[in-house]
This record gives C-alpha cells, structure tokens and sequence, in this order.
C-alpha cells in the first residue's frame, strides 16, 4: 500500500463512531425509550437512521428512535387523527423528563446541552403488508417507510462488497458535510449509492471519483425509497438547490482527479493535500 491508501485507512478510523460516543448514544437512547415506554403503551421501539445502518459519520449528531404505538392502546386513537395531534402529544410525555425537548419535522428532538448529539424520536404505527406509518405534520399526512427494510439493504450490499461498501458511504456522506450538505437529506447520497456504486469496489480514491460524477449527473433524477413505500426520496430539494448541489458535486469531483492524477505522478504530500479539501480535519497524515 502507498502514502494515500494509507491515509484512507486512518480517514476510514476517523470516520468511525468512537466506543465513548457509542456508550454515550447508547445511555441516552435507552433512557429516553424508557421513559416513553413507561407511559404509552407501544409495541416496538428500535434505533433506525445512518446511525442504525453504521453510516453515521463523525461528529455524531443525532441519533433517530421509533417508537412504535399499541393501536389497541390508549395513544392508538392518535392514528385516526392530524399527525400533528401525536407528535404534540409525545412532546409533552418528553418534556416530563427533558424540558428542552422540541418538534422538529416529523420528530421530537432532545437536545444535550453544547453536546453534539441529541437524540430524535418518531412515533409510528405498524403498517399492514410491513413498513410503518409516520407522522408528516407539512401536509398534514401519515406517510409509509420501512427503516428496517433500509438496515438490511444497506447490510446486504456491504456484504457483496466485502465491508467496503459502509466505509465508502461514510467517506461520500463526509464529502458532503465539509461541501456544507448541498445535498439534503443526506439519506438521498445512501439511496443514490444503492445503484451508483457497483461491486467489486476498487480503491476509494477511485470509487469516489466515480461517485461525485455519476451523482452530479443524475442528482435531478427521481431517486424512489429502496423499500419501495416512501415515493421520491429527491423531493425535499428545489430545482435550485439541485443545481447548486450538482454544481458543488462537480467541483469536489475535479479535486478528486487531481488527487488521483497526483497520486499517480507520485506527488503523494500534493495529493494528500487535495483529499484534505475534501474530508478536511478526518483526512490525517498516516
């Protein structure tokens, strides 16, 4: 292995949640599924999100929890009713515990001080045929998806890829937080990798590059949720926004193949310092 492959090594451990935020996230989590589940009466509750798929990258920012209600209980009257009406309602049960708590989209967030992470918790309703139903306060709708369904999706191509699959995700999704997101959610990146990248996967300088141009070209195509219930992942971005996420797309690209151009000149310090424009501070010297 070289100067650069090496580097990818130590920026794949960077890129990796630590065992103390592990502990951490694992501490909070418990706690606040805990504390819902000793007041409603739910039938399930799960870790879902990057963060269940190990496609979380440093900092750890949230961590996501359904939180799967009894339609036989008290609180299944909530299905019936404006998605508004359950998440108010949840609001209120977390508050008791943590008064900071507040809405956001389709969840109640928990906030930890100047901490980094917080934990967001959506309630939901089984759904017949699988999947779940959750609350979508903007149209006023219950919407499908299937979490689980996106876990197992993510596990299996990683499989066939060897465990690289995960790591090249991360170092995608990482690309994208140093650009400042221009592409949101970052889950679309996870959709658009479930087609974009092909097994068997190569060296990551080569498989990003590769990435950046194909997703910079098909950003404003319908990319449709790989559990086939959620619709058009893509939707959330404006015609604007894609174009300015192609544009930054495309930009991170040409540094890629200079990186790669100059590694393959034996430039290695040159081209290091390429990559760094990319991962910044998670790209370190090996």
């Amino acid at each position: 292995m070289g100067y650069i492959d090496d580097a990818f090594v130590k920026l794949k451990h960077n890129l990796e949640i630590t065992p103390t935020e592990q502990k951490l996230a694992a501490a909070r989590h418990h706690s606040v599924r805990d504390h819902v589940r000793g007041r409603w009466q739910l039938v399930d509750d799960f870790l879902t999100g990057s963060y269940r798929r190990e496609t979380k990258t440093k900092k750890l920012k949230d961590v996501d929890v359904f939180l799967v209600i009894d339609p036989a209980g008290p609180q299944g009257r909530y299905r019936k009713r404006p998605p508004l009406e359950v998440l108010n309602a949840q609001l209120t049960l977390l508050r008791e515990g943590w008064p900071e708590a507040y809405r956001d989209g389709m969840a109640i967030v928990i906030p930890y001080g100047d901490d980094v992470m917080s934990i967001e918790a959506v309630p939901a309703f089984k759904r017949t045929g699988g999947g779940y139903f959750i609350p979508d306060p903007a149209p006023g709708a219950w919407i499908a998806t299937n979490p689980k369904r996106h876990h197992e999706l993510s596990t299996e191509k990683n499989e066939v890829c060897d465990g690289k699959y995960v790591p090249l995700v991360k170092m995608i999704k990482g690309i994208n937080r140093e650009l400042g997101e221009p592409v949101s959610p970052s889950f679309l990146l996870e959709v658009m990798a479930q087609t974009i990248i092909k097994t068997p996967i190569g060296r990551y300088q080569d498989e990003i590059v590769l990435f950046l141009a194909t997703a910079a070209d098909s950003i404003d195509r319908v990319w449709l949720d790989p559990a086939g219930l959620g619709g058009d992942v893509n939707t959330v971005m404006s015609p604007t926004q894609k174009r300015a996420a192609a544009d930054a797309l495309r930009e991170a690209q040409a540094v890629a193949e200079r990186a790669v151009d100059l590694e393959d000149d034996r430039q290695d310090r040159a081209a290091y310092t390429e990559w760094k424009k990319l991962f910044g501070d998670r790209m370190t010297q090996p």
